[in-house]
């Protein structure tokens, strides 16, 4: 079973790998229908769940059809400004992040990061709580700081500097601070606790209700 979900994790990074990639390639090459088709995929696919899970089938039958007329009576004007739904996917991704670790900071709430490091190897100390929360405002900081890079590049420099960015940068700093995190600094301020992995981490992050 374990061996299951780490090839579920790493087919998951494969095509995120690949999506990043060409999303790039489209952007710094102007391919707008392959840029568009791209972009408009994952928010076509989230609407498309929430007809479905919210409606009744012949109400989500239609309404899937309307929105799959919209996406053709629409699709030149979707072409010529692509680049804005990259914009929109990778900020509300990232903006939400941060909103929803912020959140959990606020008076009367349990840290993110306190919840999870609870379900993975708890119940936690009265340091561990401490310290867990200082990683919740560290990762809510990180995710509305690439947000708002994410938009400033966008505005200022050309999409092919904004794109590689987005696709080939902010991934790798995750990845980089949560491994310091859980290799450097953990076990310099928590040094009797075991540390948990970036697969068991996600899938207790995913398995959370927020």
């Amino acid at each position: 079973m374990r061996w299951a979900r780490r090839l579920q994790f790493a087919a998951a990074c494969v095509l995120i790998a690949a999506y990043a990639g060409f999303s790039h390639y489209c952007n710094a090459t102007g391919l707008h229908g392959w840029g568009a088709a791209l972009a408009l995929t994952p928010l076509t696919l989230v609407l498309t769940i929430l007809i479905w899970r919210t409606s009744h089938p012949a109400v989500s039958l239609l309404l899937t059809a309307v929105l799959g007329g919209a996406l053709f009576e629409l699709w030149p004007l979707l072409k010529q400004h692509y680049s804005l739904f990259f914009l929109i996917q990778e900020s509300t991704v990232y903006g939400f992040l941060g909103l929803t670790f912020g959140r959990s900071l606020l008076p009367g709430r349990v840290a993110l990061c306190t919840q999870l490091a609870d379900k993975v190897h708890g119940p936690l100390s009265p340091r561990e709580i401490w310290y867990t929360r200082r990683v919740t405002v560290a990762w809510a900081i990180l995710f509305f700081v690439v947000t708002v890079i994410s938009l400033l590049l966008f505005t200022f420099t050309p999409l092919r500097v904004w794109s590689a960015y987005i696709n080939f940068c902010v991934m790798p700093l995750g990845v980089s601070m949560f491994l310091i995190e859980t290799l450097v600094v953990r076990r310099r301020v928590l040094p009797q606790v075991k540390g948990s992995g970036l697969i068991d981490t996600v899938r207790v992050y995913f398995a959370t209700p927020h």
